[in-house]
């Protein structure tokens, strides 16, 4: 096997310290062409769909690819913005928030990046870029608070996948989750509070998070006990009593059994229950993407308020709030205390030249 030199390295270029940034991804662009090839890397991920691969192959190829981009292109086409996907858009946003940050605390020492599981810009490119520019010690923190090996698993998978083709690897420090973080709570509690200043409280509060296959749980998957974790602290953090407010579960897809209750059934029986009013967030996505603006902010307020709802409102993720990038900055910089850059370059350089290296 031929292992992957890291290009542009010279023994006197300074040594830097990484952050590298991940979200899930995104098309390159609403149309069922450019869905294709994304959904089709997304779903043949085996963390995401855990089937025999020589079924899934069949199910994939002859079913879900012929049939699925066109309604996605569609749903995106919707919620796609001057600067792309808000997804892309947001993220990069955050990226570029945390590098400020890093760069009033470290000063040039810390390079901060940001890329995708699926889609681009990819994981192992960017590590590419990242090291090119001298990163020896790498952080990577996944925006995803609730661990669960279809997201954060695969996350690691795809860093691990990458460095199995380097000769020259990093260190590394991966986050793995912060659902329970206190200055993520906060975030999410404050967030919450200055929409019931400005519009009230409503009946209840729905927390959606994204579902998986109850089987993963079953199997071990800790992401359902950290949702009901996270709701439970902000609801504290609130003050709401057990009846104030409702995990639930959206977005599934197959025939299989998700994590229950489903949003969109909760929301359809609701309003017969005398829950005229609601307000719905969704603590388990960092960003809003297509499915907080388009499945929660419109497909599930139909869904309440054909049923005889009144009154349906979104609380918008905490994308790149003040408070927000604080908690993310707090977590870089736990995971950045004890490491320090290499100083005497130019020594190391002047030794390897008499060494006979030629750069």
């Amino acid at each position: 096997m031929k292992y992957k030199s890291n290009t542009g390295f010279t023994h006197g270029q300074a040594d830097k310290i990484g952050v590298l940034v991940t979200n899930l991804g995104t098309p390159e662009a609403p149309t069922k062409q450019a869905l294709r090839p994304y959904l089709k890397e997304f779903l043949s991920d085996p963390r995401v769909v855990e089937v025999p691969k020589f079924i899934w192959w069949f199910v994939l190829n002859l079913i879900i690819l012929n049939f699925r981009p066109k309604r996605s292109a569609h749903a995106y086409s919707t919620v796609w913005t001057e600067e792309g996907s808000p997804l892309m858009a947001i993220t990069k946003a955050q990226a570029a928030e945390i590098e400020k940050r890093c760069k009033a605390a470290y000063g040039d020492d810390v390079v901060v990046d940001f890329a995708m599981r699926y889609g681009n810009p990819a994981i192992s490119n960017v590590i590419d870029s990242m090291l090119s520019k001298g990163v020896r010690k790498l952080v990577v923190l996944p925006l995803y608070p609730q661990y669960s090996a279809s997201t954060t698993g695969s996350t690691f998978d795809a860093i691990a996948n990458d460095f199995t083709s380097r000769r020259w690897l990093p260190e590394l420090r991966f986050v793995n989750h912060y659902h329970d973080r206190d200055s993520f709570i906060t975030a999410l509690a404050n967030k919450v509070k200055a929409h019931w200043e400005k519009h009230g409280k409503a009946d209840k509060l729905i927390l959606s998070y994204h579902g998986i296959p109850k089987r993963y749980l079953m199997n071990g998957d800790p992401y359902h006990c950290e949702c009901y974790k996270t709701s439970r602290l902000l609801a504290e953090k609130l003050g709401l009593g057990k009846d104030d407010y409702m995990t639930t579960f959206q977005s599934r897809f197959g025939r299989e059994e998700w994590l229950k209750p489903y949003t969109d059934e909760t929301l359809k029986a609701l309003p017969e229950k005398g829950v005229k009013a609601i307000q719905v967030m969704c603590p388990g996505f960092s960003a809003d993407c297509l499915e907080t603006i388009e499945e929660i902010g419109e497909e599930n307020r139909e869904y309440f308020m054909e049923a005889g709802g009144e009154r349906y409102e979104y609380i918008e993720a905490l994308n790149s709030d003040k408070e927000h990038i604080d908690a993310l900055f707090e977590i870089v910089q736990e995971n950045l205390h004890g490491w320090a850059v290499s100083v005497d370059n130019e020594s190391r350089a002047k030794l390897a030249t008499s060494l006979g290296a030629d750069k």
